[in-house]
């Protein structure tokens, strides 16, 4: 049998990847990078970069680079809350996760955003435990009923008590992390097991140009001595606080993020990161990011592609959408996205349901997402021989009015070749009209509703729910919470 092409997109020349790379570690030794955190700028400077304490300027070598490289795995094994699924994240494996959060959320019933609250976060979790092509869950949502310190926390907390996928999710503040780590760890069954099978991958976003903030900083460094991947997602903005050429932005992205990779091997050696990113192209017109502009996907390709070469497990912010509602802006400006992101084999895609510049999180645009990442998987699988010969004896079976309807070989293999989305219309006229003439966003609204209607327990065993509960009732105490707003 001959093997199936597996379709595959590049934006950048061997020759354009080596001059972007080149000029990065160049801008990161002559220009240097700025760490607002003392105990990274000791371990820059220890390592043998150049820089002051007083400035927090380091200028990172090559060298630095190269050794950092060649400790980060090359690829990162994710678990589900059980221990049981693993999830690859490297090569060109790819795996979807909804947009992380978002500050508000799109109400279906009447067509506008609003803030989120504690049942929100549940239905969230709950939905994304059911959608199949979703292989994480993120923190998708932050809850406004809760005081804004704890809410790193406490929207993990939510996460991890109703969904069982491996989580995305990140700090607010310093604090955040010690709870979110022990609430992780007692899942898994302590911290060395956590290391053995990561639960969850904490974003870290540097602050364009060229700086990482205490906040992302000490993320990383706690991440990696923890064992939990950190996902760096550099953010450059063309034109804005990037320079406006793509390959311009992609220098700088480049050097962030490597920056990032050193910072977390002087931590710990061996610690695993993940190349990802966030960038946007800067709309002059309205002085918006979109996120859903083909530049912007084309930005998110390129650096996936320098990320690989780089050796590194790959992340990106795609398919999502600056629409305002589930509309056609929506619908397609996500599919180009999430199969943009298929074809670069990004590991981690991050965006389903997310809208409005990366600010709000839609139920309705979620399950329609989960329908399109159905249709890139089944994209990456390519066309494969069944059978050999492929036809020629089917042919040979019948006369020329022969059907193949009801052949064995039709039942045998029209599941594997063709997908079936929950969603997409492919009823005729008639049937559509007498089914209530309902769109793609009334479909997808009584899927949410179908899903997230019936209460629903925590995934967790009793004894495992009350000790997160109780973890978080700790944390939210230290911030004048004495009651949680769920049980």
């Amino acid at each position: 049998m001959i093997k199936p092409l597996r379709p595959t997109i590049r934006l950048l020349s061997d020759s354009l990847l080596e001059r972007i790379v080149n000029e990065s570690r160049e801008l990161l030794e002559r220009t240097g990078v700025f760490i607002e955190n003392h105990e990274a700028l000791n371990l820059f400077l220890q390592a043998g970069a150049k820089g002051e304490s007083t400035s927090r300027r380091v200028f990172i070598p090559g060298k630095l680079i190269d050794e950092a490289l060649a400790s980060a795995p090359k690829v990162i094994t994710m678990y589900d809350a059980r221990g049981e699924k693993s999830f690859l994240v490297g090569g060109d494996e790819v795996h979807y996760d909804p947009g992380s959060a978002a500050l508000r959320l799109f109400d279906h019933r009447t067509q506008s955003e609003r803030n989120a609250v504690t049942n929100d976060l549940i239905r969230f979790s709950t939905l994304v435990e059911q959608l199949e092509n979703f292989h994480f869950q993120s923190t998708g949502l932050i809850s406004v009923d809760v005081p804004e310190a704890i809410s790193d926390c406490y929207r993990l907390f939510i996460a991890l008590r109703y969904c069982s996928k491996p989580a995305v999710t990140g700090t607010f503040i310093v604090q955040g992390f010690a709870p979110m780590f022990e609430m992780l760890a007692a899942i898994r069954g302590g911290a060395l097991k956590l290391k053995e099978k990561p639960l969850a991958i904490f974003d870290a976003c540097p602050s364009p140009p060229l700086m990482w903030s205490n906040l992302t900083v000490q993320s990383v460094i706690d991440c990696a001595r923890a064992g939990i991947p950190s996902e760096l997602v550099s953010m450059p903005l063309t034109g804005a606080t990037a320079p406006v050429t793509l390959t311009g932005s992609l220098v700088q992205l480049t050097a962030e993020n490597l920056a990032g990779v050193v910072m977390s091997q002087l931590a710990m050696p061996g610690a695993p990161v993940i190349f990802g990113g966030s960038p946007s192209c800067f709309d002059m017109r309205t002085a918006n990011p979109p996120m859903g502009a083909v530049e912007t996907m084309m930005l998110d390709a390129a650096y996936s592609q320098i990320g690989k070469s780089l050796g590194l497990p790959t992340h990106a912010y795609m398919g999502l959408s600056d629409s305002k509602c589930v509309d056609a802006q929506a619908g397609l400006e996500s599919a180009m996205g999430a199969i943009l992101a298929a074809l670069s084999g990004i590991n981690v895609v991050s965006g389903g349901g997310m809208m409005d510049f990366e600010s709000t999180q839609s139920f309705e645009k979620l399950v329609i997402d989960n329908d399109i990442c159905g249709m890139a998987y089944r994209l990456l699988k390519g066309i494969s021989q069944r059978n050999d010969p492929m036809a020629l004896n089917l042919f040979s079976e019948g006369a020329i009015d022969f059907e193949f309807l009801t052949h064995p070989h039709t039942l045998r293999w029209h599941l594997a070749e063709q997908d079936y989305p929950h969603l997409i219309d492919r009823d005729g006229y008639a049937q559509w009209v007498e089914s209530g003439k309902m769109s793609m966003a009334d479909r997808a609204a009584l899927q949410v509703e179908k899903f997230t209607t019936a209460a629903v327990d925590p995934v967790l065993s009793k004894d495992l729910d009350r000790e997160l509960r109780e973890i978080m009732g700790a944390h939210a105490k230290r911030f004048g919470l004495e009651t949680l707003p769920v049980s």
